[in-house]
């Protein structure tokens, strides 16, 4: 039963968290307005590469194999 509300409690944080993300990422979609705001192609890639990178990162944190300590082999 526990397990069903950590699901519940999963699932209600993670979509309004995720619309959350959605919104934000409409408003930097906003930025590209040419009549109100002036920026490089570097600008640009350098945002996405950053969020590129975030998103890659936090995707890891959830993959279980990853979890756990790390072993050194040759």
């Amino acid at each position: 039963m526990e397990q069903n509300i950590k699901h519940k409690n999963f699932k209600r944080i993670a979509e309004a968290r995720t619309e959350k993300a959605l919104d934000m990422l409409d408003l930097i979609g906003n930025l590209s307005n040419t009549s109100f705001y002036d920026y490089s192609q570097d600008e640009v890639d350098r945002i996405f590469d950053t969020l590129q990178k975030s998103l890659n990162e936090n995707k890891k944190k959830f993959n279980k194999k990853n979890k756990g300590k790390r072993r050194f082999t040759l």
